[in-house]
């Protein structure tokens, strides 16, 4: 500085502020660099919880397949596939495709001495009964050195009757409930309740039977008369395919009343040709097959199927919830 130069208080003031200056702006950096490095933690977390969540979700959608191949064994064993529950594609039901899948994969194992159908059910669809009913027949002529067999537990009524007829035999317990070889269509009528509550209907259609069965409209003779045909013929189905599976062994006396509807104790079965004898799973693996290993080789529906339902028409879906092999509901 120059002898005769006044100071600068602005220098001054600039050399002395720079220090705290430049430690808050250190601070203000590192917390902000420190912010940054947490939420980057937080965001590999989310990530990786995102990703085992899927792998989850992939998992279990796979662990059917899983357990099937844990299943598996070497040696001699039988094959044993479940069918309980309502038949049909429909939510909660048993479908002819995981049947036929399950009987499919049984018959290819070299090692399956026998087939068991573990039966509990009260019928269901009578196209997914005829479909698995047709598949074990075909099964029986591709595999004749393999056996068959229906083991029948609380019930086998209807559609599941009508899917143990084409087994080469018949177990049940003394208490089971078995039978039930009819067709039933049922609904409500609520034409007389709409007009007490003074309630207009209003229905457009195009078509003179588009309408066939609306609850709302009295029912008309010429479309019960039709549903009528169609229930004979579809029970008349049901009767060609218990008399062809079941051969002589129902006695032509008893066949008005076997056909009927009606339903029969594991002993009563029996005697009238509906059942061979008594027996459980395990019995007739050990007894019977002679290989009283047991593997189960019934498909279980995997959580993206269950996750992905079917949509259907809406006169669809009413007329298949309404036409089915009469059973205990």
């Amino acid at each position: 500085m120059e002898p005769n130069q006044a100071p600068n208080p602005d220098h001054h003031a600039e050399t002395s502020a720079a220090p705290w200056e430049r430690e808050l702006i250190e601070k203000l950096a590192m917390a902000s660099l420190k912010e940054q490095k947490t939420a980057r933690r937080w965001g590999i977390f989310f990530k990786l919880l995102g990703f085992a969540y899927l792998t989850a979700i992939l998992s279990a959608s796979l662990y059917p397949d899983l357990k099937q191949g844990i299943g598996a064994t070497e040696k001699e064993h039988t094959a044993v596939i479940d069918i309980e529950g309502a038949i049909g594609e429909h939510e909660g039901g048993v479908s002819a495709k995981h049947i036929i899948e399950g009987l499919q994969n049984a018959l290819k194992d070299k090692n399956t001495v026998g087939v068991i159908l573990n039966l509990n059910s009260p019928g269901g669809s009578p196209v997914q009964s005829a479909t698995v009913y047709d598949e074990i027949r075909r099964q029986k002529q591709l595999h004749p050195n393999i056996p068959i067999y229906s083991v029948v537990g609380d019930l086998c009524a209807s559609g599941g009757y009508y899917i143990a007829a084409a087994s080469d035999k018949i177990y049940v317990s003394p208490a089971s409930l078995i039978g039930s070889i009819g067709v039933i269509m049922n609904g409500f009528g609520f034409n007389n309740t709409l007009d007490k509550l003074g309630i207009e209907r209003r229905l457009l259609t195009a078509g003179e039977h588009k309408a066939l069965l609306d609850p709302f409209s009295p029912l008309k003779i010429d479309e019960q008369k039709h549903m009528q045909t169609l229930l004979d013929q579809v029970h008349r189905q049901f009767i060609d395919a218990v008399r062809a599976g079941r051969g002589g062994r129902i006695q032509d006396s008893d066949a008005g009343q076997v056909y009927s509807g009606l339903i029969w104790t594991g002993e009563q079965s029996i005697k009238i040709g509906l059942a061979d004898d008594f027996g459980s799973v395990e019995s007739v693996a050990r007894d019977i097959l002679g290989a009283e290993t047991l593997v189960d080789y019934t498909p279980q529906e995997h959580l993206l199927e269950r996750l992905t339902g079917k949509l259907g028409a809406s006169f669809g879906h009413a007329l298949g919830a309404t036409l089915n092999f009469s059973g205990l509901r």
